[in-house]
């Protein structure tokens, strides 16, 4: 394990829509796990609302069940969806999404929380309100909160390639980078075959970043 996560015994991971936690933190929840942490997962809603449909059926049921695949494949050790409007976080008081990630936490008991990036990486409301619970959580328990963050320039060619609003932080903003191994990455993301099917973002982006993955302390918590 990288030295500036040497510290990450047991990780809560909070995320807003299935997937997020493999598209997005795969890389990162893989290293942690590798590195001998115990990662959890905190997924707000069944993310129903997607325009990806590359299964036949109901989006909530079918992303149920590719959450729980994704998770055995990244070894998560407990992983918890709640029934949340996908799209619709952003109307949701913090406060209220804040105690849920709190009451999964008296049980887990993490000594880190991981999240999106401040301002979501992708731009989507609900990846911003998704993080700003795990970070009022955090406050309220006094733990750290480590973000994933995705440099500038990978973002620029993002959208300017392909239409996104990512959003991405100059080299002086990212705390560090780690050197991670895609091969379980990419099978969660397999698991997720209603989204990775045909997502250009998702190809694209792991491409741009190649084997690292940047990350920065939105919140320090009591020291470890």
């Amino acid at each position: 394990m990288a030295a500036p996560l040497a510290g990450v015994r047991r990780v809560l991971a909070v995320v807003a829509h299935p997937d997020d936690e493999s598209f997005g933190l795969g890389g990162v929840l893989d290293h942690l796990v590798r590195g001998g942490a115990e990662v959890s997962l905190l997924c707000f809603t069944h993310g129903e609302a997607s325009t990806l449909h590359g299964r036949p059926g109901e989006l909530a049921i079918i992303r149920a069940a590719e959450l729980q695949a994704a998770a055995g494949v990244l070894a998560l050790a407990h992983t918890r969806l709640l029934d949340y409007p996908d799209g619709g976080l952003a109307g949701i008081a913090v406060a209220e999404l804040a105690t849920k990630v709190r009451d999964f936490a008296a049980e887990v008991r993490p000594t880190h929380l991981v999240a999106f990036d401040r301002g979501g990486v992708t731009g989507h409301p609900d990846h911003v309100q998704a993080t700003e619970a795990a970070l009022a959580a955090a406050a309220a328990l006094d733990l750290p909160v480590i973000g994933w963050a995705v440099p500038y320039a990978v973002t620029q060619a993002l959208n300017a390639e392909l239409g996104t609003a990512f959003v991405g932080r100059r080299d002086h903003e990212l705390g560090w980078s780690i050197q991670v191994d895609r091969t379980r990455q990419w099978a969660a993301i397999a698991a997720h075959a209603s989204q990775s099917t045909g997502n250009a973002v998702l190809l694209r982006r792991l491409q741009l970043s190649g084997h690292t993955e940047r990350l920065r302390m939105l919140a320090k918590g009591r020291e470890s």
